[in-house]
């Protein structure tokens, strides 16, 4: 019998979701080369099998092709009605991160808020959004209220269901003013064993409002997989060759050898450690992340992170070491 994926709630929402998500920015193609839609599909018929329910995915991935691929593929197995799909409006400047002293005028426009939603309504194949995100954030935007006026108008006549940010690489407290808000219902966040920022500020704040913690960049692009060496090279079109550049590589590949201290007692690899960990995180006893959501190209990557899922979390002892691990640093710039 196929054991399927452990389900949390998704803060205020109530919407019961499967704690390993599926994120779907590499089956859009683009920074990551040239699309593989049949094993896209093959990937995201495993995850339904497997009790995958939260997809997470954006305009801007392929311009609408992740979403498509996530609609066809739903809509052939008969599951629409049991998913949750998450999209994100990319800023009209094309400007990743958000830069603070941009007008959010210029990036989320009223305009644009509109035609990206109804274009993602389109692609999705259906009559709501269940969740739409702003795809970059900056706390200046608190300012003006014309951005979330309008997409509290599109809820209203029941094009979306629920609100979100998906904040910038790093930037977990540029939000705390935002969680204090009550605008938004999720926040999306980079969260891993490099990464540990969020837990600081931004968790206890967010539970507190109960506000959805989805994060992403479990594995830190691969650096967390234990699968990177000091001679790895990225395929042509990848983005990673730009991200690992230079002495980036051999400086991750080491910082993640030390990491492994944290295999045993059943966790069996860096990247069922880096996993867990993130799933393992909790303030006050209650789980800090609603759900994960790890790049999933293929096949075996929903076999294994769905595995990785189900198996025992990190130790208070193991996550207590994993401290000393935090790298700060940020590779996007």
């Amino acid at each position: 019998m196929t054991v399927r994926v452990r389900t949390r709630t998704l803060g205020r929402t109530g919407l019961e979701v499967s704690e390993v998500g599926f994120g779907a920015w590499g089956i859009g193609g683009g920074l990551w080369g040239k699309p593989d839609d049949a094993t896209a599909k093959s990937a995201l018929k495993k995850a339904l099998q497997l009790g995958v329910t939260f997809f997470d995915t954006a305009l801007a991935y392929g311009d609408g092709h992740s979403e498509r691929l996530i609609a066809e593929t739903v809509r052939e197995a008969g599951l629409r009605r049991t998913v949750t799909i998450a999209t994100k409006i990319p800023p009209k400047n094309l400007e990743w991160p958000a830069r603070h002293d941009a007008p959010i005028r210029e990036v989320f426009p009223k305009d644009w808020i509109i035609a990206c939603t109804e274009k993602s309504l389109r692609n999705l194949d259906c009559d709501f959004l269940d969740l739409q995100q702003l795809h970059v954030w900056s706390p200046a935007w608190l300012a003006e209220t014309e951005w979330i006026d309008t997409l509290r108008e599109l809820q209203l006549a029941g094009k979306i269901r629920y609100l979100g940010v998906s904040l910038n690489d790093h930037e977990p407290d540029t939000a705390l003013d935002l969680v204090r808000s009550g605008w938004v219902d999720t926040l999306q966040v980079i969260f891993n064993l490099f990464d540990q920022s969020p837990a600081v500020r931004l968790f206890p704040l967010a539970q507190e409002h109960r506000i959805g913690i989805i994060a992403r960049c479990p594995f830190d692009e691969g650096g967390l997989t234990g699968a990177l060496r000091d001679d790895t090279v990225f395929p042509r079109g990848d983005w990673r060759r730009n991200y690992f550049r230079g002495e980036r590589l051999g400086e991750t590949v080491r910082r993640a050898e030390g990491l492994n201290v944290l295999v045993g007692g059943g966790i069996d690899s860096l990247a069922h450690a880096a996993l867990q960990f993130v799933l393992s995180h909790r303030v006050l006893s209650e789980p800090s992340v609603s759900t994960i959501i790890p790049g999933m190209r293929r096949r075996e990557h929903v076999e294994a992170n769905c595995r990785f899922s189900l198996g025992p979390g990190l130790s208070a002892e193991a996550m207590e070491r994993a401290k000393s691990h935090a790298w700060v640093r940020n590779f996007y710039d």
